[in-house]
């Protein structure tokens, strides 16, 4: 029942002129509209992220660029954090106890396959390196055996520091306020935090045999 409201209220929302804004990249329709009234902003970014983390349809960067436009920097990015990992841990559990069966059979056996081998390592790499979707890799993660744990885990550190690269982008700060170094150690962070992950799991994986 909870899914079924979701889906309406995904639906209705979807159809409406903020929404069509959002789609269109207009930040001075957006701006204007949800500066109004911080409940309906946080409520709406957060059925933004459902939408973005179910269907890809809105560029996560806008989202992450409406966040730190009417929250600041710091509560933009915890809050754009935050609801990715609330919105990929709904679409995760929508599709394992509703809609698994269906899906199963569309999903290439060779991304199950690296998903079910290497667990919260898989998901973390394509959450920070993001060359498949966001719903895909939701919807592959749903449908394999990984447990809910790893998936959350993985999302979780990994979009920490996407989302983190994404913020600074969104705010403009690379071009006017932080030099090559710090984004060459931005860059370093991500790469080093991707192998001391991968290390952690497959260590893991040595002592349980």
């Amino acid at each position: 029942m909870l899914f079924l409201v979701a889906i309406v209220l995904i639906i209705c929302i979807t159809n409406t002129d903020l929404f069509n804004s959002i789609r269109t990249g207009d930040m001075d329709k957006i701006t204007a509209f949800l500066k109004e009234n911080l409940l309906i902003t946080l409520l709406f970014t957060l059925v933004a992220m459902l939408v973005q983390n179910a269907f890809t349809m809105i560029p996560l960067v806008l989202i992450i660029a409406i966040n730190i436009n009417l929250l600041g920097f710091e509560l933009g990015l915890i809050w754009s954090w935050f609801t990715s990992m609330l919105a990929a841990a709904c679409v995760f559990l929508m599709v394992r106890y509703v809609f698994q069966d269906g899906l199963l059979k569309k999903i290439k056996p060779s991304l199950l396959e690296k998903i079910e081998a290497n667990g919260t390592s898989y998901v973390f790499q394509v959450r920070v390196f993001p060359f498949i979707p966001t719903s895909l890799i939701n919807f592959v993660a749903a449908v394999s055996s990984i447990r809910f744990q790893q998936f959350l885990w993985g999302t979780a550190s990994g979009n920490l520091i996407y989302f983190t690269i994404l913020s600074l982008l969104s705010a403009g700060l690379l071009s006017d306020m932080i030099n090559e170094y710090v984004i060459a150690g931005v860059v370093l962070l991500t790469v080093a935090l991707y192998y001391i992950g991968k290390f952690i799991y497959k260590r893991k994986r040595f002592l349980a045999k």
